[in-house]
């Protein structure tokens, strides 16, 4: 018996050493701190800053848009999370607030330096530029250092504060003590090129991907050089935490890039492939022989249900996808009448490429647009203005509306009202408003090509509808021209 209570005794012993390092164990195991990575994953949301600016992010009727914002939205889906995107007024205001409460990520073009590296981590470049000097057509264009340093007594030499820019110019001082500058954290890239363009500053510098997007946009600001060599674009993440997070930024842009999805993007985001241009006129002939024949019909039924022009819906849908039912942008619009995901849904389309329920869905989404402006507006300048609404947003238009105002002009007139949408790209303007940026020069050239196409869609229906006519009456030829041909003719 007294072995048996040994025994037992010995074995409850093991028993509670054996929970006790099981209990251990459990305690370092849930006592663990989860890394970054698994904090997104966990929370469902990817934190993001960045800039307000046609290569990083803006938004328009279509929703959120620009280079930076699509690639992040592409990384968050990769972990299964949302996107946050917080539009900072300034490149300082994004370097500070990277690693705080609203920035996982700091994803605005920035350019990986020596001394940024000292305050941030950077993932794997996505994408190289260069730093280019601008100059003013019809200016002196100085070819190197030196010629600028002489060109410098006639005008002032602009660039952005904490950027990659500043930190050239200050590696150039060294060298070439009398190069001077003046640093703005009130002005962006594309107000640099503005303000060589209008001729307020003799020189600015600026990255190559915002030169090649704009340069359209102010044609008088010219690339004289490059500043630097080709320079590493990455996303910022702050120093302190593991590299999680870091780690799967990297892996999915290899993947990205592999894919060919990287370079597509970059095509279609950063490259100067101005979206209103590519429809030449050649094309847009071609297309009204081969694809509206196919689509012209419901064009008209949809059009008479709905009291609209039939021209303007056709050219409202050449505008938006060239005729293409399967057409898709990068930030996911599709169909006929390009619709994003929440609109189709709103205005009851199942099926987006669907040519009828996208034809309806438009025109529906259209006239609903239509009526938002106010009833004291009266046709042409109502569905003109509805145009703009339509591409850009209804927010976008009235702060357009209310700079027309401030200066004097005609908010209710669509003449007036085109001359300030594109001084929603300047910050000293769109700071001003409610909704902020905005790419303001598209809705203008929107509308201008509608109402081109329009023009020209009516002229093929006229000739269409004379041709039918004189085949409907032939000619019976003179009798002096009788002949087998002409009999076979009639």
């Amino acid at each position: 018996m007294v072995e048996f209570y040994f025994h037992l005794k010995k074995a409850t012993k093991r028993a509670i050493s054996y929970v006790l390092l099981f209990l251990f164990a459990l305690i370092l195991t849930t006592s663990r701190a989860p890394t970054i990575l698994e904090e997104v994953q966990n929370n469902g949301v990817l934190r993001v800053v960045t800039l307000p600016g046609s290569t990083t992010y803006f938004e328009n009727a279509k929703g959120e848009d620009g280079f930076e914002y699509l690639l992040a939205k592409e990384f968050a889906n990769s972990l299964g999370v949302s996107l946050e995107v917080t539009s900072m007024p300034s490149l300082t205001s994004v370097l500070l607030a990277i690693g705080g409460p609203n920035a996982h990520i700091g994803a605005a073009g920035l350019t990986i330096t020596p001394k940024r590296e000292k305050s941030f981590r950077f993932s794997k470049p996505y994408y190289w530029v260069e730093q280019k000097l601008l100059y003013r057509n019809g200016t002196k264009r100085p070819k190197n250092i030196e010629s600028l340093v002489k060109g410098l007594d006639d005008g002032v030499l602009l660039a952005m504060s904490n950027s990659s820019h500043s930190e050239r110019l200050s590696q150039l001082k060294l060298e070439h003590p009398k190069l001077e500058w003046q640093e703005t954290q009130e002005l962006e890239m594309q107000d640099l090129m503005s303000k060589v363009h209008s001729g307020e500053a003799r020189y600015a510098v600026i990255d190559s991907t915002a030169y090649a997007v704009d340069r359209a946009i102010y044609p008088k600001a010219r690339a004289a050089f490059n500043l630097s060599e080709p320079e590493a674009v990455g996303w910022a993440f702050p120093l302190h935490g593991d590299d999680s997070l870091i780690q799967a930024a990297n892996q999915f842009i290899s993947d990205y890039e592999s894919s060919g999805k990287l370079e597509k993007l970059k095509q279609q985001t950063l490259e100067q492939t101005h979206k209103f241009n590519q429809a030449g006129s050649q094309l847009f002939k071609k297309m009204l022989l081969t694809r509206l024949p196919k689509y012209q019909n419901l064009f008209q039924e949809i059009a008479q249900k709905n009291n609209i022009d039939w021209h303007m819906l056709a050219a409202i849908s050449y505008q938006e996808s060239h005729w293409n039912p399967k057409a898709k942008s990068p930030t996911g619009v599709r169909g006929l009448m390009m619709l994003t995901l929440p609109t189709a849904r709103e205005m009851g389309v199942t099926d987006r490429v669907d040519p009828r329920q996208s034809i309806e869905g438009g025109v529906k989404y259209f006239l609903k647009t239509k009526s938002r402006i106010p009833k004291d507006i009266t046709d042409p300048d109502r569905t003109l203005l509805a145009l703009a609404a339509y591409n850009v947003g209804m927010g976008h238009l009235e702060d357009a509306r209310v700079l027309t105002e401030r200066a004097g002009k005609n908010p209710d007139l669509w003449q007036d009202v085109r001359e300030f949408l594109p001084l929603l790209e300047k910050k000293q303007y769109y700071s001003t408003v409610r909704h902020g940026y905005a790419k303001g020069r598209e809705p203008v050239q929107y509308v201008d090509n509608i109402l081109r196409y329009k023009t020209v869609l009516k002229r093929h229906s006229s000739e269409l509808q004379r041709q039918q006519e004189q085949l409907s009456t032939p000619e019976i030829p003179n009798s002096s021209d009788w002949s087998p041909n002409a009999l076979l003719s009639l």
